[in-house]
């Protein structure tokens, strides 16, 4: 259980987090995998850390999807959290299972102070219906009150469902339940992008890919927030195997 002044100090650093979120001038968050590379983004001047699930179960030696125990993504949450001193926030996948209550604890447990949360199962890949997941982030958000920052993701996309009306009808939803930000994840159109930011009242979290639109061009569509989900992680994989081909084949790996 937290204690008084952890709470506080919880609610602090979640307020610090969620007023970073401007619609125009976003909040960058280079999702990371491990404690090291959390300081990396600390020192390379960040005012949050945030996690990747995908990057964090691969170096857990899991795949993506929730195949992890909760137990060790937790412990992973937690080891990160204490090696930096800047508000993380993690990603959890759909909840590993857990009621809200239980996640939104463990969460704080762990020292994270945000978290994001998808609508659609990972076992199955089917999009949650949307007044269940609406009831599940309004149960993280009664049990964490504002010490948690919750962005919610919109899955309609990634699964194939790409209609602005349903991204937007359950974007307002998740806002109504307690949600601090919507993140249609793989939505990359501007057109598609401008209007969802127009139409959902409220933040908006967007995925940088190769074909996104450039970090200053987010902010003029009035994106709150950018992230990187696991493909920093993906990058720095290729590049150490990289060096293990050119030891491999006998080449000095520094200067190949």
């Amino acid at each position: 259980m937290t204690t008084d002044r952890a709470a506080t100090s919880a609610a602090t650093s979640a307020a610090t987090l969620r007023r970073l979120h401007v619609p125009g001038s976003p909040l960058i968050l280079p999702n990371i995998w491990d404690a090291a590379s959390a300081r990396a983004v600390q020192e390379a001047g960040f005012p949050v850390v945030a996690t990747g699930s995908a990057a964090v179960s691969r170096v857990l030696g899991y795949a993506d999807g929730e195949s992890t125990p909760v137990g060790e993504m937790m412990a992973a949450v937690a080891r990160i959290a204490r090696a930096v001193d800047v508000p993380v926030t993690a990603d959890v996948e759909r909840g590993y299972g857990l009621a809200p209550g239980e996640l939104a604890e463990r969460l704080a447990e762990a020292g994270a102070v945000g978290c994001n949360i998808e609508d659609s199962d990972p076992r199955t890949g089917e999009l949650v219906e949307a007044g269940a997941q609406a009831d599940f982030l309004a149960g993280m958000r009664a049990a964490a009150g504002d010490a948690l920052v919750i962005n919610a993701r919109v899955d309609t996309y990634v699964r194939g469902r790409g209609d602005r009306a349903a991204a937007v009808a359950r974007g307002r939803r998740y806002l109504e339940a307690g949600a601090d930000c919507v993140y249609p994840i793989t939505l990359e159109d501007e057109d598609e992008i401008a209007a969802l930011v127009a139409e959902v009242g409220g933040p908006v979290n967007i995925l940088f890919r190769p074909k996104a639109p450039s970090y200053a061009r987010l902010a003029e569509l009035g994106v709150a927030r950018i992230s990187f989900g696991g493909g920093l992680h993906q990058a720095a994989h290729a590049y150490a195997q990289g060096l293990f081909a050119a030891i491999k084949q006998g080449r000095d790996p520094y200067t190949s």
